[in-house]
């Protein structure tokens, strides 16, 4: 199984704001940025300030979807 935050990109895209916004709103790291603009696995705790800082749930910034490997 893999991840997939591109219900966070759009999210980002409904409130007009920008992948630095959301670093920067959250508190969360480059790296953690990073990861998620890969769909890469993250904490809880940094899908947790996101979640907080955009009041949604996690359901409304990512889902698990069927690794092609």
């Amino acid at each position: 199984m893999a991840v997939s935050y591109d219900n966070l990109w759009k999210l980002l895209i409904d409130k007009k704001l920008k992948r630095t916004d959301l670093k920067q709103l959250c508190g969360i790291s480059s790296n953690v940025l990073a990861k998620l603009g890969k769909n890469e696995p993250v904490s809880i705790d940094s899908l947790e300030k996101i979640c907080l800082s955009l009041n949604c749930q996690i359901e409304e910034i990512m889902q698990i979807v069927e690794d092609n490997k």
